[in-house]
């Protein structure tokens, strides 16, 4: 949290935590909030020149920390912490349901997130509780899949699925050496050895047709390390093939999805970016999403691809209309 978008929020939070902690140690305050102490400290001094209008002495918050001791004064206009506004307290609240059904936490004991879920809910209001609960999380698993993937991580034994593939239209075999249960953008997905792939990789659960627990222990190979999802699912290999789109003021959020190779700003708020696309079917599902607000200027057999579709599918909506 070192940012100045992230440094304010800290600092409306800061000055109420020393009001209500008179005689805080720094090293305590740096650990409280995530900071090393020089981070703290430098935040002291900015709020030593913060307060009301005016800028006298008697204006500004006071603020010393000699010894190690911080001592506030004259900060009581915002001594009250900040509160959330209800799509902010909705949000976290829809976040801790969504995490209390993920599979790895569904029989891990205690009663920590309902405890937290209620403390939110009293604290937000009957409007944030009423709404979050009224939104559904669905972790989009099939019927039989999630168990038996259980069943398969719990006993160690590699697991034997029926795999649909949507950007090839086919069901694939796979066997797979489990290793863990990820929730990603609101889809479940197991991640494991594909020994078809030979490679980690992360099977979305409602995209299995069948699962079944095979009597073979699970053994990923020592070169299997966890796949960073951090940024998403999607990561794009060398080998795909490079596409170049321009794009609207519109359709600038495809920069800010997928991972760009290369982004040019062409004025206007119009951009041209290359990335890599992992078969046909998806850059011409993206092409077409975006409509006119983008369009592929390269590989030009890509654009004519694109061409074609769109106008069929012109011809098809202008016959049903």
């Amino acid at each position: 949290m070192s940012g100045s978008a992230d440094r304010l929020p800290r600092l409306l939070a800061l000055v109420p935590y020393l009001m209500s902690h008179p005689g805080a140690q720094v090293d305590e305050v740096a650990a409280v909030f995530g900071l090393s102490e020089k981070q703290l400290i430098d935040d002291l001094q900015l709020v030593w020149m913060c307060g009301l209008p005016g800028h006298t002495p008697g204006d500004l918050i006071d603020v010393s920390w000699d010894g190690g001791e911080i001592i506030i004064d004259n900060a009581e206009t915002i001594a009250r912490p900040l509160r959330l506004g209800i799509d902010e307290a909705s949000a976290l609240l829809v976040a801790l349901r969504m995490l209390a059904a993920t599979p790895e936490l569904a029989e891990v004991p205690g009663d920590a997130l309902p405890r937290v879920t209620a403390k939110l809910e009293r604290a937000a209001g009957e409007g944030a509780a009423t709404l979050s609960s009224q939104l559904a999380v669905d972790v989009d698993a099939a019927p039989d899949a999630l168990p038996r993937v259980r069943e398969g991580l719990t006993r160690g034994r590699r697991l034997s699925l029926r795999y649909y593939v949507p950007g090839r239209d086919e069901v694939t075999p796979r066997e797979v050496d489990p290793t863990r249960v990820v929730v990603v953008d609101g889809r479940t997905y197991l991640e494991g050895w594909c020994y078809r792939a030979e490679a980690m990789r992360l099977f979305r659960l409602d995209r299995m047709l069948g699962v079944e627990v095979l009597d073979v222990p699970a053994d990923p190979p020592a070169e299997a390390e966890p796949i960073d999802v951090t940024q998403g699912v999607f990561r794009p290999s060398p080998t795909d093939e490079l596409v170049e789109l321009e794009l609207s003021a519109a359709g600038r959020w495809v920069a800010e999805y997928y991972p760009c190779e290369q982004v040019t700003e062409l004025g206007e708020g119009r951009l041209r970016v290359a990335l890599r696309a992992r078969d046909e079917d998806w850059i011409l599902k993206l092409a077409l999403r975006l409509g006119d607000t983008g369009r592929v200027v390269s590989p030009p057999e890509m654009a004519e691809t694109v061409r074609q579709e769109a106008e069929r599918a012109l011809a098809l909506y202008a016959h049903q209309s």
